[in-house]
């Protein structure tokens, strides 16, 4: 079993998290809390377990002091709500994508491993905070240079940035969204 820490820092707001990484053979555990900037005034948590493949089974998550949510997956695209019903508007996404971290990068380009040429296109379930809405969201990662670097690019608008990553797969710098402080 493998523990990691990291912390990254918003590259302009202000905003701090801090996350455990605890990677064994069959699961993978995330546990974090971000703490927006001043201009935001929210404080969130969030874990994420996943089979060692680094396939998403459970995310959970919240604003601190109003309420959890919880959304199951079956590695296979198959997403359901905390009272387990169905979530059809989100079938085909393998993994989350928090709005509030870098680490949810790390689940594709962990899964992924490398890509072909021109990416590998995915679909991931995004959500937004502090508003914690939920949509299947198109995106295509790209591995620019194994171990190192990789693109992530919106499918559905024009945003794409290079990631440069560590030996984990965690992102060091999101130009313009994150940076890794330890």
């Amino acid at each position: 079993m493998k523990r990691v820490v990291a912390r990254w820092r918003g590259w302009d707001d202000g905003s701090l998290e801090h996350l455990v990484l605890t990677i064994g053979a069959d699961e993978i555990v995330a546990d974090s809390v971000h703490v927006s900037g001043p201009g935001d005034g929210f404080a969130a948590r969030y874990r994420i377990v996943c089979d060692g493949a680094w396939r998403t089974r459970l995310v959970e998550f919240e604003v601190i002091g109003t309420g959890r949510r919880l959304l199951r997956a079956d590695g296979q695209g198959n997403w359901a709500d905390e009272q387990g019903q169905a979530m059809p508007g989100l079938a085909g996404a393998i993994d989350p994508d928090l709005s509030i971290t870098p680490f949810t990068n790390t689940l594709p380009i962990r899964r992924l491993g490398q890509t072909p040429p021109g990416g590998t296109a995915i679909e991931m379930a995004w959500v937004s905070f502090p508003d914690l809405a939920i949509h299947r969201d198109p995106q295509r990662y790209t591995c620019l240079e194994p171990g190192r670097r990789w693109r992530y690019e919106s499918r559905d608008s024009d945003f794409s940035r290079e990631l440069e990553i560590d030996a984990d797969g965690l992102v060091v710098s999101y130009p313009g969204l994150f940076r890794r402080i330890a």
